[in-house]
């Protein structure tokens, strides 16, 4: 019970940052270039409340943790977009797509200048080493998911944008089975093939963007 409570309070924190933002992001971004449905439904917020999905947000990190996972996720409520408002639909979806994972791989980054920022001060309580470490872990692992390219997920989105628009035609009919297929591979251990290379991938951009400072301090 110790170590469920230690996960949660470890935990918690990144992952409302995590998905609070990244929905944010595909809301700016939305209506940036020019569609106001995320806006008018007050989604284009930083309130975590606005965002929090019961099932996503609560239930199934909550469970995680009870079950002793190795890693804890969650997800929002999507936001509201409608591509055909934006001043150029094919083009603007991929960077309405793109601003959900960037925003994630811009929050790994800042825990990372945390977590060094601490040492380099001298901090002793471990707590907030492992809230860094967990808010690298979360943010890196919701960029990979979430860029997988396969629709509705956003890497099916960037991808339906930049296929020719024949083929992004028939790409996108496979969004209401997007999920299901997700799930599939995640049963049968094959979305790991895609995961584990983004996930090394981001982590040595990340590395590579923090290492001035990780020099700096240590």
């Amino acid at each position: 019970m110790n170590d469920t409570i230690q996960s949660i309070a470890v935990y918690a924190l990144p992952i409302l940052f995590a998905i609070t933002l990244h929905e944010a992001a595909h809301a700016f971004a939305a209506r940036y270039f020019g569609d106001l449905t995320a806006y008018a439904q007050g989604r284009m917020s930083l309130n975590p409340l606005r965002h929090i999905d019961p099932l996503g947000t609560i239930l199934i990190p909550l469970a995680m943790a009870l079950l002793s996972s190795p890693f804890i996720f969650g997800y929002a409520k999507p936001v509201p977009v409608d591509f055909s408002r934006l001043r150029n639909p094919k083009r603007d979806m991929l960077w309405v797509a793109l601003a959900g994972p960037a925003a994630n791989l811009v929050m790994a980054l800042g825990w990372a200048t945390l977590y060094f920022l601490l040492f380099g001060a001298g901090m002793q309580e471990e707590y907030f080493f492992r809230v860094s470490e967990a808010g690298i872990w979360v943010n890196v692992i919701l960029f990979a998911f979430n860029m997988f390219p396969l629709p509705p997920l956003d890497g099916g989105r960037i991808m339906t944008s930049l296929l020719p628009a024949r083929l992004a035609f028939r790409f996108a009919r496979l969004e209401p089975y997007g999920f299901f297929i997700v799930l599939a591979l995640m049963a049968l251990n094959l979305l790991k093939y895609w995961m584990v290379p983004v996930i090394a991938a981001a982590n040595m951009l990340l590395n590579l963007l923090i290492s001035p400072l990780k020099l700096l301090l240590t």
